[in-house]
């Protein structure tokens, strides 16, 4: 682990950085059915919920100075977390493939090379390599980096933002989709950046500080680029955000927003996904596993199908969120620390039965999704259970 202490604007501008994606414009397109202004609306109250959680999880990082997935320990025990863990590197692995196929697809439409397999290996290759560069500058220069980088993504997302917005008049809705599972996929975006956060926040020389600036920049990045992907949808009648860079003429501007913006992500992927391996097995080297990582993403994006998109985002949900309650449960309520455990059997078990619970709500049709319910439950399991236990050692 590096010693160098990252700064607050360090912080904010790599989950600013992490937020300007093609994935959250590409789901933003997703909420065409609602009209604009529910669909904005379903924007707002998912990334509220699910950034309120995503806090949650940084502070304890932050105050704990442990990793994301170190700090899953404090409820799940010492082996236990590491279950966590490697399905936190899976999910990881398929955002990367994820973030890649899509930058190279746009990448080729951009330059007018999107002449099918061929092309898409080629970005792919591009884009890897530029994450690749990424790890290997470290932290400590990316700092100075990302000043540039997420400054001019910054500028350059306001234009895309206005060649959308002022596109035209609304095109015809079609499509079905109800408020509750909008809000859902908002959730799903910031939830799936839990198993993160500490990662950086653990390492910032105010923690505190650098979790709420962190989670305030990524709520409006995030915020913004479904907005703009909601809006390109339905104001340009075009769901391809590169399509509709390369009509409005951005030229090289549209290049580099795409490969900045899917870069300044998925090195946030990789380098967690070292993070993760590095506590499953301590010898382990987070460079190093970052750029295997890497490697291994650009393979599966090259050669596989990455598609699915909608149902990895629920997966996600239903694997993180009740975790999260629980550990929110242990360490705001009950401040219990199982660290001294190998596996706490209790929680595991609430966390199946949260996990459960999501994946059965999930064919209901809840005005506020899922999330909130399976929290709230969740926590409501957890808090009994440790009554029962408490009692039963009497």
């Amino acid at each position: 682990m590096e010693s160098y202490k990252t700064s607050t604007l360090s912080n904010g501008l790599l989950w600013f950085g992490a937020a300007v994606s093609i994935a959250e414009i590409f789901t933003g397109t997703l909420f065409v059915p609602l009209g604009f202004t529910k669909g904005f609306a379903a924007i707002i109250t998912g990334h509220l919920i699910g950034c309120i959680l995503l806090y949650y999880a940084g502070i304890i990082g932050a105050q704990s100075g442990k990793s994301s997935m170190e700090s899953v320990g404090l409820s799940f025990g010492s082996k236990g977390r590491n279950f966590f863990a490697f399905l936190n590197v899976l999910q990881l692995v398929g955002w990367t493939a994820v973030m890649i196929i899509q930058g190279a697809r746009a990448m080729g439409i951009m330059l007018n090379t999107n002449i099918g397999m061929q092309a898409d290996l080629m970005w792919c290759a591009v884009i890897g390599a530029t994450v690749l560069l990424w790890v290997i500058i470290g932290s400590k220069n990316l700092e100075k980096v990302n000043i540039f980088a997420v400054g001019g993504l910054f500028i350059l997302t306001l234009f895309l933002g206005f060649t959308v917005f002022s596109g035209g008049s609304q095109t015809n809705i079609s499509g079905k989709m109800s408020f509750g599972a909008a809000i859902e996929l908002s959730i799903a975006m910031p939830l799936s950046w839990l198993p993160l956060i500490s990662d950086y926040t653990r390492n910032a020389r105010y923690p505190a500080s650098a979790t709420r600036v962190s989670v305030i920049t990524y709520f409006a990045g995030s915020v913004f680029m479904y907005t703009i992907g909601l809006g390109a949808a339905i104001f340009t009648g075009e769901s391809d955000i590169a399509t509709i860079m390369l009509k409005a003429g951005f030229g090289m501007f549209g290049v580099l927003i795409i490969l900045f913006s899917t870069v300044t992500t998925t090195y946030l992927d990789v380098y967690s996904a070292g993070v993760s391996l590095k506590t499953i097995n301590g010898r382990l080297s987070e460079k190093a596993m970052s750029i295997l990582i890497c490697i291994i993403g650009v393979m599966i994006a090259m050669f596989s199908p990455v598609e699915q998109y909608e149902n990895f985002l629920y997966l996600i949900g239903s694997v993180f969120a009740p975790m999260v309650a629980v550990l929110i449960s242990d360490y705001f309520i009950l401040k219990k620390d199982n660290l001294k455990k190998t596996v706490d059997v209790t929680n595991f078990i609430v966390w199946f039965i949260g996990f459960a619970i999501y994946r059965m709500l999930l064919n209901m049709d809840i005005v506020i999704g899922s999330t909130i319910p399976v929290i709230i439950i969740t926590v409501i399991i957890c808090l009994m259970a440790d009554k029962i236990t408490a009692s039963s050692r009497a």
